[in-house]
């Protein structure tokens, strides 16, 4: 094996690496985007049916 080949074999290990990396990037991406709209959409489906909590406001409660 000659350098020019241990180099084309560190530029395709490289290659592939980087391409497994953006790979989980893109997957890590589209989960968090499911999981923000299934959030999204529960937030709503709450608000809607009027079950989430309120937060008392302490200067209002004693005028």
């Amino acid at each position: 094996m000659n350098v020019d080949d241990v180099v084309a074999a560190r530029i395709e290990a490289a290659r592939i690496r980087i391409q497994a990396a953006k790979r989980r990037r893109e997957e890590l991406s589209a989960a968090r985007r499911r999981g923000l709209a299934a959030r999204h959409a529960a937030k709503l489906r709450n608000l809607n049916r009027g079950d989430t909590p309120t937060v008392a406001n302490p200067e209002k409660e004693n005028p």
